[in-house]
């Protein structure tokens, strides 16, 4: 759950990820926090829009690193997520 404040901060990075001029790469990763087994999904960032990333890239990312008490997240490929141009609005 976002407060006002962490959806606007979330807006803000996905317009500055998405616009391109200045991002080389960037990835949005989405996790749920149910318990016992929470799961976790993400895109990158390519050509302007979001792509679902490769399960076992995103499973690398989830991965805690050794010694650090984390949470292990089950990873699944995320939605396509269609993108509207000016050609098919119309």
């Amino acid at each position: 759950m976002l407060d006002e404040d962490d959806y606007a901060s979330l807006r803000t990075l996905l317009v500055f990820a998405l616009e391109g001029s200045t991002v080389r790469g960037a990835a949005l990763v989405a996790t749920t926090a149910a318990e016992p087994h929470p799961r976790a999904c993400g895109w990158t960032v390519r050509g302007g829009w979001l792509h679902p990333m490769d399960t076992a890239e995103l499973q690398q990312a989830v991965t805690p690193c050794p010694g650090v008490p984390a949470v292990r997240r089950e990873v699944y490929r995320a939605p396509a997520l269609p993108q509207i141009t000016d050609d098919s609005a119309h």
